[in-house]
């Protein structure tokens, strides 16, 4: 749970930064702040699918993969949801500020796949990653809304410690061949978040999230049939 801890505490000190400096923040430095942590989602996507791509078993798995989530995204509609959602939890001030913040932290491909690598190999990197990103996120909102914003870092700790504890208890199931594909397909997802933090292209990542579990289900079924 360390790199939940860490991504906890980032957005509890964000938050706290941010209402310190309240209103601070100008525009120009909320800009050059995102467009760093934009570069560094869209270097950490790319270093994740060149350090997997030679070990897949399945070269097209990831391209069948990001097709077919995005289909099935698209037809629900995850990212019209997600702005319905928060247009609908956004009635006061506050209220606006903690709906985008829990949505922002939570509903991202680091805060879903970081959790799993911890849990599975001791790996913090992308907790560690999205732990910066919210702490530039939470003190921008903070600077906003004000030291409310804490409280999405208590959901936080819960989204993420379910996330952890349930790869902990199917960890049996889970192979280093999915978690290898998995990984070229997050990859990819965290790499498209950074190019819409860039504002270099809408990439409506959160349509591509059911991406994540064409793999594990090909892997499963892969491996049902060779016994």
């Amino acid at each position: 749970m360390t790199g939940t801890i860490v991504n906890t505490c980032t957005i509890l000190a964000g938050s706290v930064i941010g209402s310190i400096f309240k209103k601070g923040i100008r525009e120009e430095q909320q800009h050059a702040l995102y467009t760093a942590m934009g570069l560094a989602a869209a270097g950490l996507g790319i270093n994740a699918v060149v350090q997997n791509m030679p070990d897949s078993r399945y070269p097209v798995l990831f391209i069948v993969s990001l097709a077919l989530g995005s289909l099935i995204g698209n037809w629900i509609d995850l990212d019209g949801r997600f702005r319905k959602l928060t247009e609908k939890l956004s009635m006061g001030q506050l209220s606006k500020g903690l709906s985008t913040g829990i949505l922002l932290f939570c509903i991202g491909t680091l805060s879903i796949l970081g959790p799993i690598q911890s849990a599975l190999y001791g790996d913090h990197t992308y907790l560690f990653t999205n732990a910066t990103l919210d702490f530039v996120t939470s003190m921008v909102l903070a600077s906003t809304y004000g030291i409310g914003m804490a409280l999405t870092a208590g959901v936080l700790f819960c989204w993420q410690g379910a996330i952890y504890g349930a790869a902990l208890l199917l960890g049996n199931f889970m192979t280093a061949e999915m978690m290898t594909e998995l990984s070229i397909v997050g990859g990819f997802l965290i790499a498209s978040s950074g190019l819409s933090i860039l504002n270099i292209k809408d990439c409506k990542t959160m349509n591509m999230l059911p991406s994540l579990v064409i793999p594990l289900c090909f892997c499963w079924i892969m491996e049902f049939f060779s016994k």
